[in-house]
């Protein structure tokens, strides 16, 4: 609980003492002045925390070099299954925290250090953005975008490899030859890889993370030069360049914009040459592996989400265009090599590119996609004669209005597993699309676990379950008192930081009751204002009347085009400058909007947290991981019966967490019956009243008809039916107030909630995408160091292929 640490985190810090901790002091020392003064160009007298940070930085990198190396070689001679992560999102935070030095390796990135811990070998691909997601600001209560400019110091961790850059190509034509068909006159992007390494955990195992910077070619725009225009031309390299400037911030609501097509096919087009390359090359085939009848064995990629979906039609064409494959056994081998994790449901967020914009840009590909459809439908005819509605439906073509591809039909056709991110989510999508019932693939269900705390000892680094021990104490008085008081010096040092930085003086014995993630309105920040406005007028119309003490915290982003997500920061805040002025509430309820919310302010706040806002409308989040974060750093949860929640309950059991409100069948059925918000308003009193208030302009007096939008939105517009929950959350929300004030019986919930997060390790997740998805053995073999002589390699990778 002592620090929000994720395993991967933790590792990294053992993994660098094991690394470093056989040189004695003066060497490392020696490493770190040799970088300060001959890297960095700096002494002691110039030299700022960043110069120190970078020479520490390079100084550990310098000990990771020989393991990476020493992989590669291993890799190459024991010719093992490779599996490829393609995501378009893998958020690179800083996590300098009470640690010498971090790797920066977070969210998705936590699967590759678990797949490298795991001995699997293992490589992530991406898009090295240029501009990551915006610093949010918050000006008169109003979100604020500023460009996040995270390269601009340099990254110590990254390797560039020029010689490895690849052609990408879009636009031209398709030109149908006696050959086949040919893509032509396009234009192209060169794909720069940049490496970072990923070390396993004290196994001498460091994959690669590479990620893609586009790079105009020399030649781009050159007719322009011809006549004259040398300077037209050089300004025109941007637009090829565009390409990895910045990642779109994810609202869960699609917009097909061109630059954003672009970004998903140039990252796959890269990624799936390089892939075929280390094929070809693998001491097996060496050299130039040209039978792909073993492409399968020997190669598995998971496309995290659909935004890698191109990735089906472009190996598809590399396979029939240019390796001169047969259709039927092209995809054969396609289906065989890919599998797919669905993130979402929303039908807004689901990614439907329009066929226009798809044949002009990438023409081959559609026609592709095209051909993949009519086998798809030609197989469900004959499954389901004359059933024309399961047919449209079903199709990876869209015909009601503009003509569109849908993505998540196309990974799942061209996918042999496909998953969600929680066990409900899965069911979900086998529900809602109805694949599973017509072609043969797995519908798996695995649960995505991250940022677990090592709470005992390294030796529950490999095998979180473990902590179930801790339920042995939790009767043990001591125990529970060191529990308590480590979550309360950590509310107390948080209550330190918003004094400093948001000139807040808050009460460290109140409840901290925080609910950080993505503004939206699915997660429902709305009915937490509900509930904080509420919480207000009781105290207004009763001050002497008891009431728990609480402090609401509130945090994150809203994407820079989503109004209504906009409106909701703009109403938390405005309640919050109200409610924090009231002399009548004084101390008992305080209202923060934590500006900026990321990785950094995420460890100082979830150890603090007490209670953990988790109140998405049931069936509508995909998984969730904040909320173990939470819970394994010793907040209680509460919430609807949705996502990652699910699970939760089911290890720790729902009377340990505080669940309210529909579930997903009662949502079904209220969607079919109609939901009318009006008459929640009309029936309960409390709800009238705090809507009346927003309605009136009384959290906005200068304006009354500020929250015109989102009032009306509630009103009539409302897919998440946030009135419909209020009554249930009010009561469930007594709930946790009456426990708070039974320090022991809370802090004893607390203890059985971190007993049962073992079940979300990461490493556990990989385990099983790697035996039931990838079709590759975890192994407990350890790789040689570079000190021991290459003889070593080889005897080791005889042992493994005898596994």
């Amino acid at each position: 609980m002592a620090t929000p640490l994720s395993d991967h985190d933790k590792r990294k810090q053992i993994s660098i003492r094991g690394i470093v901790g056989v040189e004695n002091v003066a060497e490392l020392k020696k490493g770190f002045n040799r970088h300060l003064h001959f890297t960095l160009v700096k002494d002691r007298n110039i030299a700022t925390p960043r110069d120190y940070y970078f020479a520490l930085a390079h100084t550990v990198r310098d000990h990771l070099v020989g393991r990476w190396i020493r992989t590669q070689q291993f890799y190459y001679e024991a010719d093992p299954k490779r599996v490829y992560y393609l995501s378009l999102e893998f958020y690179m935070g800083r996590t300098l925290q009470n640690t010498m030095i971090n790797l920066g390796l977070q969210n998705a990135s936590c699967f590759l250090d678990s797949m490298a811990t795991l001995g699997l070998a293992a490589y992530g691909y991406g898009i090295r953005y240029e501009y990551g997601i915006f610093n949010q600001k918050i000006k008169d209560g109003w979100q604020v975008e500023e460009a996040d400019d995270w390269l601009r110091h340099g990254n110590p961790w990254e390797k560039a490899r020029p010689e490895y850059m690849l052609p990408v190509h879009f636009y031209g034509r398709v030109e149908d030859t006696k050959d086949g068909s040919k893509w032509v006159d396009t234009q192209v992007v060169l794909a720069m890889p940049y490496d970072t390494p990923i070390p396993g955990y004290m196994n001498n195992t460091v994959n690669t993370m590479r990620l893609w910077s586009a790079r105009a070619p020399n030649d781009f725009n050159l007719r322009d030069f011809n006549v004259g225009d040398y300077i037209q031309a050089v300004l025109d390299r941007n637009l090829a360049e565009n390409i990895s400037r910045v990642l779109y911030p994810n609202d869960n609501f699609f917009e097909g914009k061109e630059l954003r097509l672009k970004q998903e096919y140039f990252v796959v087009a890269a990624t799936l040459q390089d892939i075929i390359r280390r094929f070809k090359t693998t001491k097996k085939g060496c050299p130039g592996r040209t039978s792909f009848e073993s492409f399968p064995d020997k190669v598995a990629i998971q496309l995290n989400d659909t935004h890698p979906a191109m990735a089906i039609p472009e190996l598809m064409r590399i396979f029939v265009d240019i390796e001169k494959l047969d259709w039927d056994t092209a995809w054969d081998l396609t289906r065989r090599t890919f599998a797919y994790t669905n993130h979402t449901v929303l039908p807004e967020a689901l990614e439907r590119w329009p066929v226009e914009l798809m044949e002009t840009l990438l023409p081959r590909h559609l026609q592709i996609i095209y051909q993949i459809n009519q086998v798809h439908l030609d197989r469900i005819a004959s499954l389901f004669p004359k059933d024309m509605d399961k047919l449209r439906k079903m199709s990876l073509i869209e015909e009601d209005g503009i003509k569109r591809v849908n993505m998540a039909h196309l990974c799942i056709v061209g996918s042999h597993a496909v998953n969600g991110v929680a066990e409900i989510h899965s069911n979900i999508v086998k529900t809602q699309v109805k694949f599973c019932f017509c072609l043969p693939m797995l519908f798996c269900i695995l649960t995505w676990g991250k940022y677990l705390l090592q709470v005992i000892g390294e030796d529950y680094v490999k095998d979180l379950s473990l902590l179930q021990k801790l339920n042995d104490f939790v009767d043990d008085a001591a125990f529970i008192r060191d529990v308590s008081k480590v979550k309360q010096d950590n509310k107390v040092k948080f209550a330190q930081y918003l004094e400093t930085e948001y000139k807040v003086q808050i009460n460290p014995s109140s409840m901290f009751d925080v609910h950080v993630k993505r503004i939206h309105e699915y997660k429902r920040q709305l009915l937490n204002c509900l509930h904080i406005i509420a919480m207000y007028n009781r105290i207004r119309m009763n001050p002497s009347a008891p009431f728990v003490p609480r402090t609401v915290i509130i945090g994150g982003k809203a994407a820079p085009g989503y109004h209504m997500a906009k409106m909701i920061i703009k109403l938390i805040t405005s309640v919050a400058e109200v409610v924090n002025n009231d002399p009548v509430v004084g101390n008992k309820l305080k209202v923060i909007f934590l500006e900026n919310y990321r990785v950094s302010l995420a460890e100082k706040v979830i150890p603090a947290t007490d209670l953990s806002e988790q109140i998405s409308t049931a069936g509508t989040e995909a998984s969730g991981t904040g909320n173990m974060k939470f819970m394994l750093n010793g907040a209680l949860t509460i919430g609807t019966m949705d996502g990652a929640n699910v699970e939760m309950a089911e290890e720790a059991g729902e009377e340990n967490l505080f669940i309210f409100g529909m579930r997903v069948e009662d949502v079904e059925e209220l969607d079919k019956k109609g939901y009318d918000a009006m008459s929640y308003y009309k029936k309960i009193p409390e709800l009238k009243h705090v809507m009346d208030q927003i309605t009136s302009g009384f959290f906005s007096p200068k304006n009354p008809e500020l929250f015109k939008d989102l009032t009306e939105m509630l009103f009539k517009y409302d897919r998440f039916k946030v009135f419909a929950d209020f009554e249930d959350y009010m009561k469930c929300q007594e709930k946790v107030s009456k426990l708070y004030q039974n320090p022991k019986e809370w802090t004893k919930m607390v203890i059985k909630n971190i007993a049962a997060t073992g079940k979300f390790s990461s490493d556990r997740t990989i385990t099983e995408y790697a035996t039931e998805v990838w079709g590759v053995e975890p192994t407990d073999l350890k790789i040689p160091p570079p000190s021991e002589p290459r003889e070593a390699i080889e005897e080791t990778a005889r042992a493994l292929k005898k596994m």
